[in-house]
């Protein structure tokens, strides 16, 4: 069993904390890990298979370095533009299939014997998303099992998480006949109005659909072909011409971006559902395992306050990060405060959502916090950057911090991981000045290579070429002061990349 995970997210709806260039499923949210790397955790002892994961290209450092940090190997799939879960999942499976050399997917088409027997050599994929909390593990790990004999004879399988509420915010499905612990799947429903939603959770028959799933590769790529013949035609133009570097795959960008843009539900499930035909003649072709495990997708403020750890006045504290802030809630209830460096206080407030970062800060009622979308929104007609990164930018050779600006000059915090080295470039508008505040830094200035240690610094000119290393076993921290004309970061001319971004 092949673990798919879904990284590939952008989503504004935990703003000012999830940007663009940094979305949700990379923050931690309290946690001592991320959310990626809970989703990783949470294999552990149900596949011991190194995980697909599907990213976009903007992201493809962050799920490296977060895969580094767990000592996990894996492969990691590049979207060159987003196209929905049920391309992403066309690709894995045809990945999966290759690397398993489980064959041409058309020589598995409907009609082989060896679908029905369930003794095919086909891997089997348990698609996950990357952002959502499973408090049980346990739970969840038996229902994935469950549903294993399931798929490898054939069938499509899913999650239903057990409903707790009358929610209007998820799609459900629609269970039928029950066998084993399992359930058939009679039809997977769009997101409810409260009052269906209500009769859904009285009927008892519903659950909510968690856009989990498990299922042959074999068998996913059949039945898209049968139902989105346009959709395969292009995921396996895509994976005919891929590229290899470092632990990424690329597929060819042009074939990718000619594939319709849908997601696995409308795509394969429901019509698998509605046409109840498929390879297993007469049999249901979806089953659903019931999940009861304090799941959330964390898609809101408010989502991510149901599910926090609170003190006896319902209040939830989140320090986000390596940040070192504080808080002082004084009379105050039923409020989420996430803080990274600073002290936040709050003094006779209650249901409030209040987050602060090092460049925006957001205050809304708890019942308001679906519209941050409109924050979002406004920001980007101002033209703004505050919705696409933060002040603290990751690159794959450490982070760096604008820490201060003005009109000709920029101030950054550069932090450099052990053994890691930026490219060698050089600037047309700018010069810059280096100071090392601990460790040790390995600097290429023009035909000169040279160290630079503790309370040391050197000078860049205008036009220089340039390069530095952390040569060290510590990470490398120093200032760095620009000065001149123009101070944007597309003023790199890269010559020599070690992560082939030159």
């Amino acid at each position: 069993m092949i673990p798919v995970i879904m990284a590939g997210g952008s989503g504004t709806r935990l703003w000012p904390l999830s940007r663009t260039a940094f979305p949700k499923q990379f923050l931690s949210l309290g946690y001592d890990q991320t959310m990626l790397q809970q989703t990783l955790a949470r294999l552990n002892g149900l596949s011991d298979v190194a995980p697909i994961v599907i990213s976009n290209e903007e992201h493809r450092f962050l799920v490296a370095e977060q895969l580094r940090q767990m000592n996990t190997q894996g492969r990691i799939m590049l979207e060159p533009v987003g196209r929905n879960t049920a391309p992403a999942i066309a690709l894995a499976a045809f990945q999966a299939l290759r690397d398993s050399g489980a064959g041409d997917v058309d020589s598995r088409l409907r009609g082989n014997d060896e679908k029905k027997s369930g003794n095919s050599e086909a891997p089997v994929l348990l698609v996950l998303a990357a952002d959502h909390v499973i408090k049980d593990t346990a739970a969840f790990q038996k229902a994935a099992a469950a549903l294993l004999p399931e798929v490898q004879a054939g069938k499509f399988g899913t999650l239903g998480i057990v409903p707790t509420e009358a929610a209007t915010g998820y799609g459900y499905i629609k269970a039928g006949n029950e066998s084993a612990g399992l359930y058939a799947v009679e039809q997977f429903v769009e997101k409810p109005d409260a009052a269906t939603a209500q009769a859904y959770l009285d009927s008892g028959k519903y659950y909510w659909n968690s856009g989990m799933f498990m299922v042959r590769a074999d068998r996913y790529l059949e039945e898209l072909k049968r139902f989105s013949p346009e959709m395969y035609a292009a995921c396996d133009a895509a994976m005919a011409n891929t590229e290899s570097d470092f632990d990424f795959v690329r597929v060819d960008a042009d074939a990718f971006k000619a594939c319709p843009d849908d997601s696995i539900d409308y795509a394969v499930m429901e019509p698998l559902c509605s046409q109840n035909s498929g390879a297993l003649e007469g049999e249901p072709q979806v089953v659903v395992a019931p999940l009861d495990a304090g799941w959330s997708d964390v898609g809101s403020w408010s989502a991510l306050w149901e599910i926090a750890e609170k003190c006896e006045h319902g209040n939830a504290v989140l320090h986000a990060g390596k940040g070192t802030g504080d808080t002082i809630l004084n009379d105050s209830r039923n409020s989420l405060v996430s803080t990274s460096d600073r002290l936040v206080t709050t003094l006779g407030v209650d249901d409030l959502v209040i987050v602060d970062t090092k460049d925006a800060l957001l205050v809304a009622h708890k019942d308001k916090v679906q519209d941050v979308k409109k924050i979002v929104a406004e920001i980007k007609a101002r033209g703004g950057q505050q919705h696409h990164q933060h002040r603290e930018v990751y690159r794959p050779w450490g982070i760096y911090d604008s820490i201060d600006n003005g009109e000709r000059y920029q101030v950054k915090r550069i932090t450099v991981k052990p053994g890691a080295k930026l490219s060698v470039q050089m600037h047309h508008h700018r010069a810059e000045h280096w100071v090392v505040v601990s460790g040790t830094a390995k600097v290429t200035n023009g035909d000169d290579t040279f160290l630079v240690t503790e309370n040391e610094s050197t000078y860049i000119p205008i036009g220089q070429i340039h390069a530095l290393e952390n040569p060290g076993k510590v990470e490398l921290e120093m200032i760095e002061v620009q000065s001149g004309s123009y101070l944007g970061e597309d003023d790199i001319v890269r010559f020599e990349d070690k992560y082939g971004r030159a």
